[in-house]
């Protein structure tokens, strides 16, 4: 990624440069599609926005939002465990962009801190959408850490994997660390199908009892599923009193 000047306006971009050989060698063509696809239906603050595409005879280019913060992730590592507030409210902003997403019929599939990017103002705005997939799907994709149960059983993928993924991020933003990890993907899918994981006995009730009903196995039982009500459910849970979703 690269930054770019728009000279007319003044404003700043980011330009991701897609190499087109690399591309085609490893088989990436559908997925550079579905990123494109993904970004275009996409309009949301909390969202990564796709202003142009264009190309050369070299590479692919992506013209979007510049998040000058950088991930979400070099501030956990660096300062949490968050306090309750500031994992609230980017969970809410998260949570806010994550119904925008699935409303535009997306699973981003790929939910974790590194892709997460914050704003001037500190705001998130989600990005990479290139494992994303416009409506269901069986194919691994993700990273080990927030993969959901369902997709290591081979089961077709729906948008509740991204409220698993949720869930594990906000885990990650009131311990430091994500609830699966281990040395190696092999004992990191062990740990998921089993759910094996422990929650510190410093998280607060409201916010252990919402990362309970997201990290559930059965897809169609987690909090946020269209069984259990949709994501106003979420929205409703108790951890989130006090957030006012009209003005995030």
């Amino acid at each position: 990624v690269i930054v770019g000047r728009d000279r007319r306006t003044g404003k700043y971009y980011a330009i991701k440069k897609l190499d087109k050989a690399h591309i085609v060698k490893n088989d990436k063509v559908k997925y550079v599609m579905i990123e494109r696809d993904a970004l275009s239906r996409m309009n949301h603050p909390g969202i990564i926005k796709l202003y142009w595409t264009f190309k050369d005879h070299r590479s692919l280019y992506f013209v979007l939002d510049l998040a000058k913060n950088g991930e979400l992730y070099s501030y956990i590592r660096r300062l949490a465990p968050f306090d309750v507030d500031t994992a609230r409210f980017y969970a809410a902003e998260i949570l806010s962009a994550l119904e925008h997403i699935h409303n535009k019929d997306v699973i981003h599939r790929d939910i974790k801190p590194e892709n997460i990017l914050l704003d001037d103002n500190m705001h998130i705005k989600i990005t990479d959408f290139g494992s994303a997939k416009i409506g269901r799907s069986r194919s691994f994709v993700g990273t080990a850490e927030y993969v959901s149960p369902e997709l290591l059983r081979s089961e077709r993928t729906s948008k509740e994997a991204d409220l698993w993924a949720f869930g594990c991020v906000l885990f990650q933003m009131l311990s430091g660390k994500s609830p699966f990890k281990a040395p190696t993907d092999y004992l990191i899918f062990q740990n998921i199908k089993n759910l094996e994981y422990t929650i510190p006995d410093y998280f607060p009730d409201d916010a252990r009892d919402l990362i309970q009903r997201l990290l559930v196995l059965e897809p169609s039982e987690r909090i946020g599923s269209e069984k259990t009500g949709g994501l106003e459910e979420i929205r409703q849970h108790p951890f989130f009193c006090g957030i006012d979703w009209d003005t995030l």
